[in-house]
């Protein structure tokens, strides 16, 4: 491959530490071997030592303790990327975030974009406003990339597109080495518990109550311990929760790790109840670590990961009846569904780092 002389700004307004954080991460640190000049704007610092050397980071404040709402670090960043458009006219741009806000920028200021669009779009278009804007500004963008098959199935025909699949790119050997540092906390309290473990931002979209419902039923029932790890605008509607239901000795938290790998490997179970997503990184990486899986069947991404169940459970969003009873399913035969986490493991080769990194940059390609 050869190197381009040309620039690529990577826009990423609001890094927080989720999935999509860390494929830009990863997908950034790739392209800086072929491309010499890449931009990254963000909004603060917090996750700057993650990306090499050779990427030139803009931040509109470092160090930023203070919290900002989405809109404040989209507004803020956008006026930083008309400044680098305005100073050099040669940009390309590929953004990961905000992508109504690129696609319009693009049209001004006349630069070739590629977006990059996270989850379902059952999840962020319910007006009718939404998707006349959606459908009429996604005509600018040079591609559009997605990451499951359903999710360009519905982007596709939603706003009469042609958009472009790439997997997640999954470091399984960065996984696997994280999952073997040492714990200082002491997470589960029984060695013979069932130890079932969920990481998501605290948000409606991971609907947690669902979890802290079913959780409810089965501790009734078998000897149970669940780990949340997260952080997010719910934090107090499920602590509360957890409290009025005198759950708080079953149920631990721990905000966001930078590191939830070896939590998940010293668990059971990984369990997601969203109600939509793109490709849940944290299904990957609990097939990477060899856990049972139960998810909804969300749009989009776990029913395409788990094989329509093959690999795991699925459950209808919402359900957390049905959830508690495929919980005690699991527990009562874990032998028998061993085969169901070695097929899933082996199905990994979808994800493939290298692979699907080429795949970004030939996207990337088109436009310098």
């Amino acid at each position: 491959m050869e190197k381009s002389q040309k620039r690529l700004i990577l826009f990423m307004p609001s890094m927080d530490g989720g999935g999509v954080e860390k494929n830009i991460i990863i997908v950034a640190n790739y392209l800086s071997k072929f491309i010499k000049k890449i931009v990254l704007i963000t909004f603060d610092s917090k996750f700057n030592k993650k990306f090499f050397k050779k990427i030139k980071i803009i931040n509109y404040k470092k160090n930023n303790k203070k919290r900002h709402s989405k809109y404040f670090k989209y507004f803020a960043c956008m006026l930083i990327l008309i400044k680098e458009i305005i100073k050099n006219k040669h940009s390309s741009v590929f953004a990961f975030q905000a992508n109504i806000y690129s696609s319009i920028l693009s049209k001004i200021f006349n630069f070739k974009l590629i977006v990059r669009s996270n989850s379902s779009p059952s999840g962020w278009t319910k007006s009718f406003l939404k998707n006349y804007i959606f459908k009429k500004f996604f005509q600018y963008p040079v591609s559009i990339i997605v990451n499951s098959k359903k999710f360009k199935q519905q982007i596709d025909r939603k706003f009469n597109v042609e958009s472009n699949l790439i997997y997640n790119p999954l470091n399984k050997s960065e996984i696997l080495a994280k999952s073997k540092q040492n714990i200082n906390l002491k997470i589960f309290k029984n060695k013979k518990s069932l130890k079932l473990i969920n990481v998501a931002r605290f948000t409606d979209q991971k609907d947690h109550l669902t979890l802290l419902k079913a959780f409810k039923k089965v501790d009734k029932k078998i000897n149970c311990e669940l780990l949340i790890i997260g952080y997010g605008p719910n934090e107090f509607q499920i602590k509360n929760y957890i409290k009025d239901n005198k759950l708080d000795y079953k149920i631990k938290i721990l905000k966001y790790q930078e590191n939830p790998f070896k939590f998940i490997k010293m668990s059971d179970v990984c369990v997601l109840t969203s109600r939509y997503e793109g490709l849940p990184n944290v299904l990957l990486e609990s097939l990477t670590l060899k856990k049972f899986i139960i998810s909804t069947n969300c749009p989009t991404g776990p029913s395409e990961i788990l094989n329509n169940g093959k690999y795991g459970f699925l459950f209808k969003i919402g359900d957390y009846n049905n959830l508690a009873n495929l919980i005690l399913k699991y527990y009562n035969n874990k032998k028998k569904f061993k085969n169901k986490i070695l097929s899933g493991y082996k199905s990994l080769n979808r994800y493939n780092l290298k692979n699907n990194c080429k795949k970004y940059y030939m996207e990337v390609k088109k436009v310098i």
